[in-house]
């Protein structure tokens, strides 16, 4: 048999932070690294006077207290309702007012800092469901996924029912570290026998190792496991090496232990940087195979973008030796990517706004 595996960055299907439809990326970029600072100093189990003046000041900047729904903020702090145990006290005016910090810690009150979301708009949806009708695979490992049910309802009433195409019968997610909803789920026409999640994971300081999760799930080849290890890297966002470097050695370790299960065994998904990184290499090193490598693919080395350049390689499918044995074809759909200069999208892809997303899918086709 034939079978077709294909990892693709969907950038969310229905529900994505309204900071990344900000055009200007130094401002995107700008709330994100401010967002990253609230949320750590929320965490500080002692808030200093600096703290409590800085936390303010975010909250006071981006508007954090007030659910607009006509314009509503980038970022929102939730407080559960009533009682003490709240983060700050407003005070003046309701237009503009004063930010008074008064929690002594992150102990002190309940709640969070969230990145508010916006639905995304369905001919973006439609198109992200073109990328995968197109592809055809028949084992899809998503990335930047919201949920279960969303990849449920995408499946059954984007793919099955706007498009009228044939749904996939098997769909699995399991919800990872990452609070905005950019979680790694799993499309298959064949049976998902069993899943093993690494949320819990531990780095050498005791935090989680993955920032979404490192899932296993097992698809069965009429009574052979395949094992597909989906990742979605730390970002290159304000550096982010270290943690890719470790959640590349702990992805390696993982890799091995399947081995030992079956000589079918492939990594996938976004990793965030290029095949000579050394998070990357590391998996190189296990004997782990990147199918764009292989003699029959033979175009764009990137995934992302216009794929020009190695530096936009960023999705990967690699192979154990036994799998990369069984290659035959391999290409990437880049036609739900904006980039009339560099090559034809699909025709309903007309601009950055309606783009599927920002990445191309990946897919090989394999003799099994």
């Amino acid at each position: 048999m034939t079978l077709r595996i294909a990892t693709f960055n969907a950038e969310n299907l229905f529900r994505r932070a309204t900071v990344f439809d900000l055009a200007d990326a130094a401002l995107r970029k700008q709330v994100l690294d401010e967002f990253a600072e609230l949320v750590s100093l929320l965490d500080h189990p002692v808030y200093s006077e600096a703290d409590q003046h800085r936390i303010a000041e975010l909250i006071e900047k981006y508007k954090a207290y007030d659910l607009d729904p006509e314009n509503p903020p980038p970022i929102y702090v939730n407080q559960t309702r009533g009682g003490t145990a709240q983060l700050f006290r407003k005070s003046g005016p309701e237009h503009d007012p004063v930010i008074t910090v008064t929690a002594k810690g992150r102990p002190h009150w309940a709640g969070w800092a969230e990145l508010v979301q916006d639905d995304v708009d369905i001919d973006v949806v439609k198109n992200t469901g073109r990328v995968v009708t197109e592809v055809n695979a028949d084992v899809l490992l998503m990335v930047e996924v919201e949920d279960r049910l969303s990849l449920d309802r995408f499946n059954t009433q984007v793919l099955g029912g706007l498009l009228h195409k044939r749904p996939y019968p098997f769909n699995m997610l399991i919800d990872g570290n990452d609070s905005r909803g950019i979680d790694v789920g799993i499309l298959s026409r064949l049976p998902i026998r069993s899943i093993r999640s690494h949320i819990a994971d531990k780095d050498a300081h005791g935090e989680p190792v993955f920032s979404r999760d490192c899932p296993e799930y097992e698809i069965d080849l009429n009574g052979s496991p395949l094992w597909i290890l989906g990742n979605h890297f730390k970002s290159k966002r304000g550096g982010g090496l270290a943690r890719r470097k470790a959640q590349a050695e702990r992805v390696a370790e993982i890799y091995e232990a399947a081995l030992e299960r079956s000589p079918h065994v492939l990594v996938a998904g976004d990793l965030n940087d290029s095949p000579d990184s050394e998070p990357v290499r590391l998996l190189l090193d296990t004997g782990l195979r990147d199918v764009m490598s292989h003699p029959g693919y033979a175009g764009e080395p990137g995934t992302y973008g216009t794929g020009h350049t190695l530096s936009q390689k960023i999705d990967y499918l690699l192979l154990s030796p036994e799998l990369w044995g069984l290659v035959r074809h391999v290409d990437v759909e880049r036609r739900g990517v904006w980039a009339p200069r560099t090559f034809k999208s699909f025709d309903t892809v007309t601009s950055k706004a309606n783009e599927a997303s920002d990445h191309g899918a990946l897919f090989a086709d394999l003799d099994l």
